[in-house]
């Protein structure tokens, strides 16, 4: 997998004051917590300011989404230029090149995917199986955790441009980015209809019709929410 920043759409309608007082803050950011409701105090805070009369309201999803865009662009710059950062050693990793993988990894607390900064450590389980105490990119060790090496942890899924859409067929196993009035995360799902529509200036205009794994509910989406779900799991005790 080509090592690149999951390229998330980030919102463009944001003010100079605004980009500016979000970049102090990225600054800063290993003082505080920046989490959900930061991100709301936020988007009240700009739609509040006379800078934004008469633009559109703010979502803090839009915000979480400019944070979390910055955060993997900065990460993917450092890692191109000094080599991409070895996970702790673990059964299945040891001994292979790890140098033009990520990855991702299925938190427990809401089967979201989450993107992988550090493999911690590792423990092995009475059952035989591995675990693996990961942190997730963009957020502190308050949320670490221990996941299933075998269930949990694979590849990094990779988005889709525009040109590339025909590529996706109903019935593919993609990852798409759920956006609901409190959450904004990544949940695996299935392509259950297809609207192909013709392109214009602003790029892909089909409607994907996909199907929530974690919850059986459907949706109709654009293609930037979609991205390509790796093959297999790449980690295994047997690997």
């Amino acid at each position: 997998m080509n090592l690149r920043p999951r390229q998330r759409q980030p919102f463009s309608g944001f003010t100079k004051a605004e980009v500016q007082k979000m970049e102090q803050l990225l600054l800063d950011s290993s003082k505080q917590t920046l989490d959900m409701d930061c991100f709301k105090k936020l988007a009240k805070l700009f739609n509040r300011s006379s800078n934004r009369a008469g633009k559109p309201i703010l979502k803090w999803t839009e915000i979480q989404n400019w944070f979390q865009t910055r955060r993997e662009n900065h990460l993917y710059e450092e890692t191109s230029l000094n080599g991409a950062k070895e996970p702790h050693a673990i059964p299945g990793l040891t001994g292979q090149d790890l140098s033009h993988l990520e990855f991702e990894v299925r938190s427990s607390t809401d089967g979201a995917w989450y993107d992988v900064d550090t493999f911690l450590s590792h423990r092995f389980l009475d059952s035989g199986e591995i675990e693996v105490h990961v942190r997730y990119i963009g957020f502190g060790p308050e949320h670490d955790e221990w996941v299933n090496v075998k269930k949990d942890v694979r590849q990094r899924s990779v988005t889709l441009d525009h040109s590339e859409c025909h590529k996706v067929k109903v019935g593919d196993q993609v990852v798409c980015f759920q956006e609901m009035q409190d959450q904004a995360r990544y949940y695996d799902a299935c392509v259950v209809d297809i609207q192909r529509r013709l392109h214009d200036i602003r790029g892909c205009r089909c409607l994907f019709l996909i199907r929530y794994d974690h919850a059986s509910t459907q949706e109709s989406v654009r293609l930037r929410r979609l991205c390509c779900r790796p093959n297999v799991l790449v980690l295994s005790e047997n690997s």
